[in-house]
């Protein structure tokens, strides 16, 4: 029997009675162990790099440093993934989506009673571990489970409908909030591409995530909804909770939003880009950018093989050099570009339409 060694959290919150209860909660868990405390964002930093955990458990407000500030020095360090858990009242949203930008794993807000907490807290734990795992590392985590972490889905066989126009699959994860602007702004409203967008965000973020895009964008950026009709033009952002998947229609292609299969990740980059593939064959384009893990490289392998084009983001702009740096790995990119250079080749391969 392989012995699996506990994952290691770090909590910093200012309150000893959420210290307290959150480690009882956590620790319920077989697997989970709380190796060290914060009182503040200073402490969350020193005991980062003191303690090295796999994952910490962040509030926002937190006297001396908080919680925000504290989150960029050690996402500029470690590439450790974090979940924030704070109460923000009103002004939850805002400051939620601006952690998330910042490069925070996944957001959760905080009750009145913590115990409510504590399946999606661990759940959540688990997940943001696993992200952040060699593939390697997660065959040996998933060794002694019945059930694989990734089950394969049976391969649809589908017709691929007639386009002039091209796809641009990208999939992008921690960090990918602020390092999107990089790209998607700068793409002409008259891209001869369709943009199918994957974004690991928590499910309640991916349609303000759609219309904060939209606003900067001359592209139409939107979330992703079933049976919408495929333009160029259009971004179509990954519905949290949900696979973004094409289907053929009777003349054109739709948008098909699915819960199969179960992931750790919905949506998943790499089943978004294999539909992409499966309907746009070598006029798909795959860009894989920053993120933890590995999810999308594999397409990205499958989109070069059978002729489509891809593009990863280079070390020095990626906030997590994990899924392009895996991609780059596997062979599955054509080019390797910091962010700031990905929207030019986009535009050089897709084209423009006139008229």
């Amino acid at each position: 029997m392989i012995v699996i060694q506990k994952i290691k959290i770090l909590i910093a919150d200012d309150s000893p009675l959420t210290r307290k209860i959150l480690k009882m909660l956590i620790e319920s868990d077989e697997k989970l162990r709380v190796i060290g405390v914060a009182r503040d964002g200073i402490e969350a930093i020193e005991k980062t790099n003191e303690l090295n955990p796999d994952v910490i458990i962040m509030d926002i407000k937190m006297p001396n440093m908080d919680g925000l500030t504290a989150l960029q020095y050690i996402l500029e360090e470690k590439n450790i993934p974090v979940i924030v858990v704070s109460s923000l009242g009103e002004r939850s949203s805002v400051i939620a989506y601006e952690a998330l930008e910042l490069g925070a794993f996944d957001y959760i807000e905080k009750p009145a009673d913590l115990y409510y907490l504590k399946d999606e807290l661990i759940k959540k734990i688990h997940a943001a571990y696993i992200f952040s795992l060699s593939e390697e590392a997660k065959k040996e985590f998933f060794s002694e489970k019945e059930i694989s972490y990734k089950p394969k889905e049976k391969k649809e066989i589908t017709t691929p409908v007639k386009s002039d126009f091209y796809a641009v699959a990208i999939g992008i994860s921690t960090g990918g909030p602020r390092t999107i602007y990089d790209v998607l702004p700068k793409l002409p409203a008259n891209l001869n591409a369709a943009i199918f967008l994957v974004q690991h965000i928590p499910a309640q973020f991916t349609k303000t995530y759609a219309e904060r895009l939209n606003a900067s964008c001359e592209l139409k950026v939107v979330e992703a909804e079933d049976e919408m009709e495929v333009k160029p033009g259009n971004v179509y952002v990954g519905k949290g909770g949900y696979h973004l998947k094409l289907r053929k229609g009777l003349d054109s292609l739709k948008i098909m939003l699915s819960k199969s299969p179960k992931h750790v990740f919905m949506p998943s980059v790499d089943i978004m880009m294999e539909s992409v593939l499966d309907n746009f064959n070598d006029k798909t384009i795959g860009v894989l950018m920053t993120g933890m893990g590995n999810d999308g490289a594999n397409a990205m392998v499958k989109i070069k093989q059978n002729g489509g084009y891809t593009i990863a983001e280079s070390e020095e702009t990626a906030v997590v050099f994990g899924m392009p740096a895996e991609a780059i790995r596997l062979g599955g990119a054509d080019i390797t570009l910091p962010s700031y250079k990905i929207a030019e080749e986009i535009i050089k391969k897709a084209g423009l339409r006139y008229g």
